[in-house]
C-alpha cells in the first residue's frame, strides 16, 4: 500500500502541478520544428541562437491571451470568434489552417518513421509511420481525457534528451551567451528563410486553438470556478511551458551548431539526417538521444495538431466536442481527428517529400499567423467578451510586437 500511495501522489502532482501550458509548449518542439532548428544550427552555427530567447516573451504573451479567452468565455477560440466576428473570417481561418495542419502531421509522421527506420533498418520507414498513425488514432478515440492528458505530460520528458546532448561535447559558453543575447543578422536569402521558418514553427497558429480549448477542458474536468487565483495559476503554467519549449529549442540549435556546423553534414534537411550526422561526431549517446526525442515529440505533437483541427471544425459546425467526451457523445469531433491522421499518412505515399510539406506548412503558418494574432488581440482587449480580464499593457506590447514581427516575416517570405 505504501508504494501505491506514493505512486498515486506522484501522479496527482503531475496532473495538478503541470497544466495545459506544459503540453502546448512541449508540442511546439515537434519533429518538423526539430528539423528546422537542426537546419539552423548546422547551417549557421550560433547565429540563430538568439531567436530562442527573443521569441519567448512573444509566445508566452500570445498563449496566455488564448488561455485567458478559454477560461473567461468557456469556449474555444473559433467558438468565441464565431460569436462576435463575421462568419467569413471563421471559414477563412479554418480552411487555411486545415491544409497546414494536415501537412504538418504528415511531415511529423514521416520524420518519426525515418528515425525508426534508422534505428531498425530491417523495417521500412512507411510501416513505422502507418503504425504510429494507427496507434495514435486508436488511443485518441479509446482513452479518456484524464489519461490522454497524463500521457502527454509524461511524453514531455522526451524533450529532456535535447538538453543533455550539448553537454556531451565541449562548449564555448561565453560565445553561447553572446549569441543568445546579441542578435546576429546575416543578410542572405538562406539565413532569412531559416529565420522565417523558425518563426513559423515557433509561433504556430494551431497552438492558439489547442491552448484555448484545453483550458475549457481543464475547467470542466476539474470543475473549477474561474477567478483571479485560477488566472494567476494559468499564467504561471503558460510561462513555464513556453520556457521549457524555448529552452529545448535553444539546446537543439546549440547541439547541431556545435557538432554539425562547418562539417560535411551542414546541409541536413531532415531529423533522421541530423541524428545520423551526430553519430560519428558526437557519439552513439547523442545520436540515440536525438532519435528518441524525435519519436517522443511526435507522439506528443500529433494529438495536439489533430486535436486543434478537430476543435476548429467542431466549433464551426456546432458539433459536440472535447477529449473529455466519449466517442458516441462527439462522433464528429473524433472523426475529424482520426481522418486528419489517416489523410496525413496517405500524403506520405503521394511523392510529396516531408521537406516540401514543411516548406508549404511554414509558408501557410507565416501568412496566417498575423491575421490570427490580430484577432486574438481584438478579442482579449474587448470588455464585452473578457469583462475584467482584458489585456494588461505588457500583454499588448508583446502581442503587438509578435504581430509586427510575423507581418514582417510574411512580407520577407514573398520577396526572399
Amino acid at each position: 500500500m505504501g508504494l501505491k500511495n506514493i505512486k498515486a501522489k506522484i501522479l496527482k502532482k503531475i496532473k495538478r502541478g503541470f497544466g495545459p501550458g506544459l503540453v502546448t509548449g512541449a508540442s511546439d518542439d515537434d519533429p518538423s520544428g526539430i528539423a528546422t532548428y537542426s537546419q539552423a544550427g548546422a547551417m549557421f552555427g550560433l547565429a540563430a541562437l538568439w531567436t530562442a530567447v527573443f521569441t519567448f516573451p512573444l509566445m508566452a504573451a500570445l498563449q496566455e491571451m488564448c488561455a485567458r479567452i478559454g477560461l473567461v468565455t468557456n469556449k474555444g477560440l473559433i467558438g468565441t470568434i464565431k460569436m462576435f466576428y463575421p462568419k467569413w473570417l471563421v471559414l477563412l481561418i479554418v480552411a487555411v489552417s486545415f491544409t497546414a495542419i494536415i501537412l504538418n502531421i504528415s511531415a511529423d509522421l514521416a520524420g518519426m518513421g525515418a528515425v525508426c527506420n534508422m534505428l531498425i533498418p530491417a523495417v521500412p520507414a512507411p510501416f513505422f509511420s502507418i503504425g504510429f498513425g494507427i496507434i495514435l488514432s486508436y488511443s485518441i478515440v479509446v482513452l479518456p481525457y484524464s489519461k490522454i492528458s497524463l500521457y502527454l505530460k509524461w511524453l514531455c520528458l522526451s524533450l529532456l534528451c535535447y538538453i543533455i546532448v550539448p553537454f556531451l561535447t565541449t562548449q564555448d559558453w561565453k560565445a553561447v551567451l553572446k549569441a543568445a543575447f546579441v542578435p546576429e543578422m546575416i543578410w542572405t536569402r538562406e539565413y532569412l528563410l531559416i529565420i522565417i521558418g523558425i518563426l513559423g514553427t515557433t509561433i504556430s497558429p494551431y497552438l492558439f486553438f489547442w491552448q484555448t480549448s484545453m483550458e475549457v477542458e481543464e475547467v470542466e474536468e476539474r470543475k473549477l470556478v474561474v477567478d483571479k487565483r485560477i488566472i494567476h495559476g494559468m499564467q504561471k503554467d503558460i510561462r513555464s511551458g513556453i520556457f521549457f519549449s524555448n529552452l529545448v529549442f535553444f539546446f537543439i540549435i546549440l547541439s547541431t551548431s556545435t557538432v554539425l556546423h562547418d562539417t560535411k553534414f551542414a546541409a541536413i534537411e531532415t531529423v533522421d539526417q541530423a541524428a545520423f550526422a551526430l553519430k560519428p561526431l558526437a557519439g552513439d549517446m547523442a545520436y540515440l538521444l536525438f532519435a528518441i526525442g524525435v519519436i517522443g515529440t511526435g507522439l506528443l505533437a500529433i494529438p495536439v495538431l489533430a486535436g486543434s483541427l478537430s476543435y476548429m471544425v467542431s466549433e464551426t459546425m456546432n458539433w459536440n466536442e472535447g477529449l473529455n467526451k466519449k466517442f458516441h457523445e462527439a462522433k464528429g469531433f473524433y472523426f475529424v481527428m482520426v481522418v486528419s491522421i489517416l489523410v496525413a499518412i496517405c500524403i506520405n505515399f503521394t511523392g510529396i517529400s516531408p521537406v516540401r510539406a514543411l516548406v508549404i506548412t511554414a509558408i501557410i503558418y507565416g501568412l496566417t499567423a498575423p491575421l490570427l494574432i490580430f484577432v486574438i488581440l481584438l478579442v482579449s482587449n474587448n470588455k464585452k467578451i473578457m469583462g475584467d480580464y482584458t489585456n494588461k499593457p505588457w500583454s499588448n506590447i508583446f502581442g503587438i510586437a509578435a504581430f509586427l514581427l510575423m507581418v514582417s516575416a510574411g512580407i520577407m517570405l514573398l520577396f526572399v
